[in-house]
């Protein structure tokens, strides 16, 4: 695996000189965000999306967006976003730059159906390597023309064709990404006729995140029959305007919940929601699992733990994370710290993320001295002394900061691509200099 040029020097990361005691509030759902920016493009009329995050992921969304006739004026965190008007789009050809961004790369090119110039994608050179077979063949199987000279992953082409315009059925195997699902579910309302998403995968990951999107629709007034949690049927019906406000990025408040386990103290995260539909939500329950206490009052998430020791350690865990893959760089790295070893299952498809997760954490961990080992869906973590060294964030966002969260508890350790935050917390250092220095 080659490692990243995105930052000129590695980042030495600091560990925490005392306890921990600070309160943070954190930007917008990457999720959420792109989710309703896609929405929005789709909608009957003008909508306003408030409190998005902004990050190279959004960026990059509403740039296609943009690309394909969507509005989009910016006050503040106050977004205007006027649809696009498909009735009125060029024939000449666009171009989209997905750069690392599976939202971008899986939940534009279905909008292409509704168009008529054909539109390619492309995007960074690790983006070449994320599957999505899944989309292509969906697209195909909706009439449209695909160019990609049969690799399944990016750059390709879409020429947007004859759609159905009776019932009809896709089938899929989303086993490497729900978003497969979602990218569908987000567009099928404005298609001609009913469509049936059925996924013929014998894993199904990240349902949450197939949730989320069945939420938003439903929020601007589209209903989706789902049946055994494997087919979804959307009717022809219109997309809401609508003003949305946007919650705080749950999952990226992983490494700093987690702090408060390695460092010792307490963490407390503002304005989180009382019901959410993100990954993230799930992190009280997993955090309880390694000891800590986990408390919730008038919306603000707090988290304690004692400092990691001589004779110290936190509970060994036994995890099936096939709900929250995107936790498990966070929690594999937390695990290090524990008493036994841990065992983390459910996410064999987080080989085809931003890096491959599973390779990328196992080198890491033993990079430092850990023991650490692959299975067929996971990792299994026995830990061992560890010394500093450098932990590489293989142009990945969450190895990025898991290796923040290590140097807290081990000193010595240097980031070598910190950089790779700015993909969904470009204010990562300044909120990470935040918790270490509150007092």
């Amino acid at each position: 695996m080659e490692a990243s040029k995105h930052s000129p020097e590695p980042w030495s990361a600091p560990q925490s000189p005392r306890t921990l005691n600070a309160t943070l509030s954190l930007p917008g759902s990457k999720s959420l965000t792109n989710r309703e920016l896609i929405l929005a493009a789709l909608a009957d009329g003008p909508s306003t999306v408030t409190g998005g995050l902004v990050a190279r992921d959004t960026e990059l969304m509403m740039a296609a967006l943009e690309a394909l006739g969507a509005g989009i004026e910016r006050d503040g965190d106050s977004w205007a976003m006027t649809p696009i008007n498909f009735a009125h789009i060029s024939d000449e050809a666009v171009q989209i730059d997905c750069g690392l961004a599976g939202t971008v790369m899986r939940f534009v090119p279905p909008l292409v159906l509704l168009g008529f110039q054909p539109v390619s994608f492309d995007g960074d050179e690790r983006a070449r390597l994320r599957p999505m077979a899944g989309v292509i063949d969906a697209l195909r199987q909706l009439g449209a023309r695909v160019d990609d000279d049969d690799r399944g992953t990016l750059p390709f082409t879409v020429y947007p064709g004859g759609l159905p315009t009776s019932a009809h059925t896709i089938e899929i195997d989303a086993s490497q990404s729900s978003q497969f699902v979602s990218a569908l579910l987000l567009v099928a309302p404005r298609l001609q006729a009913p469509l049936t998403i059925t996924h013929t995968g014998s894993t199904l990951p990240s349902v949450p995140h197939i949730e989320m999107t069945i939420e938003c629709l439903r929020r601007r007034g589209v209903s989706v029959e789902v049946e055994r949690g494997t087919s979804w049927t959307v009717e022809p019906q219109p997309i809401d305007a609508d003003d949305v406000q946007i919650e705080p990025d749950l999952s990226n408040a992983a490494p700093f919940l987690a702090a408060a386990l390695v460092a010792g103290g307490e963490v407390r995260i503002t304005d989180w929601p009382k019901k959410t539909t993100q990954v993230g939500g799930l992190l009280p329950e997993l955090l309880t699992q390694f000891g800590a206490v986990v408390e919730s009052d008038d919306g603000t998430l707090s988290v304690s733990g004692p400092r990691i020791g001589p004779g110290v350690g936190l509970q060994p865990v036994s995890m099936d994370l096939s709900a929250a893959g995107e936790l498990a760089p966070t929690l594999v790295t937390l695990s290090l710290f524990s008493k036994g070893t841990s065992r983390f299952s459910g996410i064999g498809h987080l080989r085809g993320h931003e890096t491959d997760r599973l390779r990328a954490l196992v080198e890491n961990i033993t990079g430092l001295g850990g023991v650490a080992t692959e299975t067929e869906d996971g990792i299994l973590v026995t830990p061992a002394p560890l010394s500093g060294g450098v932990w590489r964030a293989y142009g990945d966002h969450r190895m990025a900061t898991s290796g923040a969260l290590v140097g807290l508890g081990v000193p010595g350790v240097s980031v070598d691509d910190i950089g790779q935050t700015d993909k969904t917390l470009p204010d990562f250092l300044g909120l990470w200099s935040s918790l270490l220095e509150q007092q």
